[in-house]
């Protein structure tokens, strides 16, 4: 079977995509029945650092706060989405196994955002309440 690679939007004109990389697992809570594609999961910001000439990135999910860095990958990927080509007149038969497969590019993906540390936990001390003195009432 042939599969033909195609890039409609030129060489250097392909949007640019990016890989967020987490250590460990994010699962929704326990109560949360749906599907967890689209699913809200956080709060991606870039944050200029000063410490180094890398951007870095701070990533909220829930009370927890990580912080990455932008790592350029040693070979671009390319995001694919597949298309099936027939050859045939539309009276055809149904679709065989010898039909063509096609390959649309989508994205290229340069870098990848790396969050390797722990981390941050975002709950602080709740505040005190002042407990308000009793006044006698007045007669």
């Amino acid at each position: 079977m042939q599969i033909r690679v195609r890039c409609g939007c030129g060489d250097s004109s392909c949007p640019e995509w990016a890989v967020v990389e987490l250590q460990g697992v994010v699962q929704p809570q326990a109560s949360f029945s749906g599907d967890i594609r689209g699913l809200h999961i956080g709060r991606l910001c870039s944050a200029p650092s000063p410490s180094s000439s890398k951007g870095g990135y701070t990533f909220t999910v829930g009370y927890h706060e990580l912080a990455g860095t932008k790592v350029t990958l040693k070979k671009p990927l390319l995001v694919l989405r597949k298309k099936k080509v027939t050859g045939g007149a539309a009276d055809q038969e149904p679709p065989t196994a010898a039909e063509e497969a096609e390959l649309e590019v989508i994205g290229v993906i340069r870098h990848k955002i790396l969050f390797k540390d722990r981390p941050k936990a975002l709950i602080s001390k709740p505040p005190t309440k002042e407990k308000k003195a009793v006044q006698p009432a007045a007669n």
